[in-house]
């Protein structure tokens, strides 16, 4: 049976219950494994005043990092504008900032969470992208981090750090806990290029994601190591293989050939995704994404390892007749096969 994975909008969740009376979509299309997240504690007081060098609109939701997001346009949906509390930061400020931590008693609460999910034949994926660069950056701009890291400045090394300590400490507490697959990420290609070149990557992320996997590694051998990165990311393929990652999210096909990926790398990751959702799912005929779905499948053959589904989250301009098309692929390549 060929696994496939959908995560919706907001919007798409609300046809899908006007259409079928329920909202759980995820057994709706068969999905053999189930999202969750661990629950984080803040550990600031008041959020506004994290701001010391802006002043943030009202409204602005400040997440567990203090990062803020204030609403775009009606148009930009789940998209916000993102407020850095450490830009313009010095040195003292980063190393007193409250980053956020693990809460007492949380892994007890995702090891009956995770129970649950077994007993019902479910995998569990635990959630913790924007795991150290994106999750940095969000805080202190990329712009301020990046120049931070290429003058090698202290302020750079000690955000990073802060960073993956708590991104340690979750993922020591979601293999603790029992989860099977560990969905790490940061965004590391843009639509044409790579963001930062290798060495540079190698220099200042590579051993801080590594630390990641191997602290997990270090709990449960056997965890699956999922990373996601949109974007093309050729380059830093083999460099992921060799920290330790397992599954390859999301191939996004508007930025590189997933064929290609393929046949270089078929033998040593699996991969998850595939199915384009900036052209080919809201613009695409449902017969267009249906050969898309039989051509990924032949691809990977016999030998499999591929989760298929949309690249990201499915906007409100996808048909739903292009969502049921990977279905009727699915189908058609298992009656075949």
């Amino acid at each position: 049976m060929v696994p496939v994975d959908f995560v919706l909008c907001d919007s798409q969740i609300e046809s899908f219950k006007e259409k079928f009376g329920h909202d759980d979509y995820q057994f709706f299309f068969g999905m053999a494994h189930r999202y969750f997240e661990m629950n984080v504690q803040k550990n600031y007081i008041d959020g506004r005043s994290l701001f010391k060098r802006e002043t943030i609109p009202e409204g602005t939701r400040i997440d567990e990092y203090g990062i803020g997001h204030s609403l775009g346009s009606e148009w930009a949906y789940h998209m916000t504008r993102m407020h850095h509390p450490l830009k313009g930061a010095e040195l003292n400020e980063i190393i007193d900032y409250p980053y956020p931590s693990v809460p007492e008693g949380e892994k007890e609460l995702l090891t009956d969470l995770i129970s649950g999910l077994h007993s019902r034949g479910l995998a569990s994926f635990a959630f913790m992208q924007m795991t150290v660069w994106e999750a940095s950056w969000y805080m202190r701009s990329m712009e301020e981090l990046m120049i931070d890291m290429m003058m090698g400045d202290e302020k750079a090394t000690v955000l990073l750090d802060k960073i993956t300590e708590f991104a340690c400490s979750k993922v020591r507490t979601y293999t603790e806990a029992g989860a099977d697959i560990i969905s790490l990420g940061d965004d590391i290609g843009t639509q044409e290029s790579i963001m930062m070149d290798v060495p540079f990557w190698e220099q200042w992320l590579k051993p801080r994601l590594s630390k990641v996997i191997e602290t997990a590694r270090a709990v449960n051998p056997d965890v699956l190591v999922f990373y996601h990165s949109c974007g093309y990311i050729i380059p830093f393929i083999d460099q992921l293989i060799e920290v330790g990652v397992d599954i390859l999210n999301p191939i996004q096909p508007e930025c590189m050939s997933f064929n290609e990926v393929h046949e270089k790398y078929g033998d040593k990751l699996s991969f998850w995704g595939t199915i384009g959702t900036q052209e080919l799912l809201p613009y695409g005929t449902p017969e267009q994404v249906k050969d898309t779905t039989v051509s990924r499948l032949k691809q990977c053959g016999s030998q499999g390892g591929i989760v298929l589904g949309p690249t990201h989250m499915v906007e409100p301009e996808v048909p739903w007749n292009n969502l049921m098309a990977i279905i009727d692929g699915v189908k058609e390549y298992e009656l075949k096969h």
